[in-house]
């Protein structure tokens, strides 16, 4: 999704100064173009050599001596993207109101592209009513803003204000770079994981699903505005504290927490692997071994299928279906049984990998997607957001 984009990062003086050469090297990897505008400030807290040698091009610190005439409107120019990070209060400050007094700050007045700004301070700094009326004007302005994490600041002080992961800034960059805030104010239910149904305090029925789709599903959605619930049972990744998040570990749960969520939602897209069955009877103590062992498992409710019946005009489902074969056909079945507006068939073939392969179905239009998952998490929201955008529930 980077590939020979070209970004120009700045980095402003604020001790999360040094984070920004990992985001550099995460850039490059990605295969971006970087160019590197370093303040004086920030000079001062990381040697611009380090940005220099990274992104193997020159980094510019100010508007004076460089080796392009007029750089804060060449690198304007030039970049398909700004992303400031770490931002300080003061640069927040300069760019709302206009300021150009150095490399940075003029470069934003020439600025004519997407620009992601990543602020980090003092929680205090951070809420200061002049911080909070600034990144509102920038916002109005259609800037995006990174909201900073929460957690101990360097300076202290425990609260909001901390430099968040920078793969997590990687992925805001790459939405981005090609899309608005489409989904504002949408309200969309996502559902992720592999539910587990308990044999005994020790065993249990589960699946190989790691809930990697159904988080990065709902990460796209957060950055495309939405107000997002994900209801996850168990998955193998963080999953980021930037949107409501409710467990559910079993069928039972996912179907009672469904219930409550789904009224309010304009879209679900249930992609949690949700168990068929479970055992008949749950045994409080562990089950001795022997040499044979016979459980009876009963189905469970079939969550999808509940959800559909008490879908509401205006209300769009996509389903997912795991399948091993026959699956397009086995995909376009369930979704013309549950009465799904899409569904995503998935080859189990790479179930529990960091590459998905699926088909993307709505009506009679098929289309197969294969990539990483967050990729692919964006093109299937692509393929939903022409009928989420104009719809009114």
């Amino acid at each position: 999704m980077l590939e020979n984009r070209k970004i120009l990062l700045a980095v402003s003086g604020g001790i999360a100064a040094y984070k920004a050469i990992e985001l550099c090297s995460m850039l490059k990897k990605s295969r971006a173009e970087v160019k590197v505008i370093c303040t004086e400030n920030a000079s001062q807290f990381v040697n611009p050599l380090s940005f220099e040698v990274i992104s193997q091009n020159k980094v510019y610190t100010t508007l004076w001596g460089n080796d392009i005439p007029i750089p804060h409107i060449e690198l304007a120019d030039w970049a398909n993207m700004i992303v400031i990070a770490p931002a300080t209060a003061n640069v927040i400050a300069k760019i709302a109101q206009g300021i150009g007094d150095d490399l940075l700050s003029s470069t934003m007045l020439a600025a004519h592209t997407p620009v992601l700004i990543i602020p980090a301070m003092n929680i205090n700094m951070y809420n200061n009513p002049a911080t909070r009326a600034n990144i509102a004007i920038l916002r109005e302005r259609g800037v995006f803003f990174m909201e900073p994490e929460e957690g101990l600041l360097a300076c202290g002080y425990k609260g909001k204000g901390r430099y968040p992961l920078n793969q997590e800034i990687l992925y805001h960059i790459m939405i981005y770079l090609q899309h608005e805030l489409a989904w504002k104010g949408k309200k969309v239910l996502i559902t992720a994981g592999a539910c587990r149904e308990d044999i005994d305090p020790m065993r249990f029925i589960t699946n190989h699903s790691t809930g990697k789709m159904g988080i990065a599903l709902a990460r796209a959605a957060h950055i495309m505005g939405a107000e997002v619930t994900l209801i996850a049972a168990h998955v193998t990744e963080e999953i980021p504290e930037y949107f409501k998040t409710i467990r559910a570990f079993n069928a039972y749960e996912m179907l009672a927490e469904c219930k409550k969520e789904f009224p309010g939602s304009e879209l679900l897209i249930m992609n949690a692997a949700v168990s068929d069955y479970t055992p008949a009877e749950y045994h409080k103590e562990k089950i001795k071994k022997n040499e044979d062992l016979t459980l009876k498992l009963v189905r469970t409710h079939d969550v999808l299928a509940n959800l559909s019946r008490i879908k509401q005009p205006g209300q769009l489902i996509c389903g997912f279906a795991a399948e091993s074969e026959n699956i397009i056909a086995n995909g376009k079945a369930k979704l013309q049984a549950k009465n799904l507006d899409y569904i995503v068939a998935n080859d189990l073939g790479v179930a529990g990998s960091n590459i998905t392969s699926c088909t993307f179905i709505k009506n009679e239009d098929e289309f197969a997607l294969i990539g990483p998952k967050f990729p692919v998490a964006v093109q299937i929201l692509d393929f939903i957001s022409p009928d989420i955008i104009r719809n009114e529930k």
